[in-house]
């Protein structure tokens, strides 16, 4: 959640309304899996994906009638061996998706930026939409935003137990789920708040690792005391660069949380140890150090004889990344930040 639903606010902000295809439910081999979103606009251009080929072109034939009269619609997809064949696929599963008209009207347009305004400042929320059957496809849509604190916005309304109860179950969830309650067919899609990786180092690693904790969803930092390294020509998709005055004050104005990816490239051991030595002092819920073996033993030991414990030495991944038997830069980067989508996922 979150570049999609910029799109759609955009849209809105611009007086323009929009239609949106979520996959409900999938059985099989399909392209895309439950919860995968796209925005259809009137002139035909889309956001996002449903998975391409015949299905997407057909989805986005159905949305000009969608438009046409503004009723939400269950629409279900069937690919078998002739669809299958028809889109140089080997698919043969099914897909159920949901066609609806996000209206552009001051009620969507204040809710959409709740929404982002959320976010943007880390706040963890439910969207809620009830499905409510109105014929043998057709289906009326109720939305609401449920907060963190039990509190919603929307036109849906929803029991203060049953809003307290869905955020119990489903906070944790990272891909919309369908479920049943109190006689009613709930869409419930959870905030994705994207982690913040600091890349502490500005090499040729970390070159590759920006570029692939950009592509899925790490807010990205670079850090390095070398303005000719940390630049943005060199970081294309870095979210924020910051030329360091020294390693010893690397984490100087920084936010640090358990959604903080603190990842360390420096080039050098001893700056490797500083940097590690103050992101122990932190709450970032990922510590990974670049190095072989040899060298993190030995920093280790220096940081125990200077106080640190043992646990505090077991918070740290190094070697960095999955086992892969990677050399290159670029190898490098896939087992790194493979590594940060394990545990992120375990969150």
């Amino acid at each position: 959640m979150g570049k999609l639903e910029q799109n759609i606010y955009q849209k809105l902000e611009q007086g323009e309304s929009v239609v949106l295809a979520t996959i409900l439910s999938q059985a099989g081999s399909t392209p895309r899996t439950a919860g995968t979103k796209m925005m259809i606009c009137s002139d035909g251009k889309i956001a996002g994906t449903v998975g391409g080929g015949l299905v997407e072109a057909e989805v986005i034939k159905a949305a000009s009638e969608i438009f046409r009269t503004g009723a939400a619609e269950i629409k279900d997809f069937n690919l078998t061996s002739s669809v299958a064949d028809s889109m140089d696929m080997i698919c043969g599963g099914r897909l159920k998706i949901l066609l609806e008209r996000i209206e552009a009207n001051s009620a969507n347009l204040k809710l959409f930026r709740t929404l982002l305004s959320g976010l943007q400042n880390k706040e963890r929320s439910l969207l809620a939409a009830a499905l409510e059957p109105q014929g043998k496809t057709s289906v009326r849509v109720e939305r609401c935003l449920i907060r963190a604190d039990g509190t919603a916005q929307g036109d849906l309304e929803l029991s203060e137990s049953l809003r307290q109860k869905l955020i119990e179950e489903f906070r944790k969830e990272r891909a919309p789920v369908l479920t049943t309650a109190e006689n009613r067919q709930l869409l419930i899609e959870p905030s994705f708040i994207p982690g913040t990786v600091f890349l502490f180092g500005a090499g040729h690693v970390s070159q590759a690792v920006a570029v692939l904790t950009r592509m899925v969803d790490f807010q990205t930092v670079v850090l390095d005391d070398r303005e000719e390294f940390a630049n943005r020509e060199r970081f294309k998709e870095a979210d924020e660069i910051k030329v360091l005055n020294s390693f010893g004050e690397a984490f100087s104005g920084l936010e640090i949380d358990s959604d903080s990816y603190v990842v360390i490239l420096t080039r050098g051991h001893s700056h490797d140890k500083t940097v590690l030595e103050q992101s122990l002092r932190t709450k970032a819920g990922y510590i990974g150090m670049i190095g072989s073996r040899r060298k993190r033993d030995i920093i280790y030991q220096k940081l125990l004889s200077e106080g640190f414990t043992q646990n505090d030495i077991n918070r740290v991944h190094s070697p960095i990344g999955i086992a892969i038997g990677a050399e290159t830069p670029e190898e490098i980067a896939v087992s790194i930040v493979g590594e940060l989508i394990a545990k992120r996922a375990s969150i």
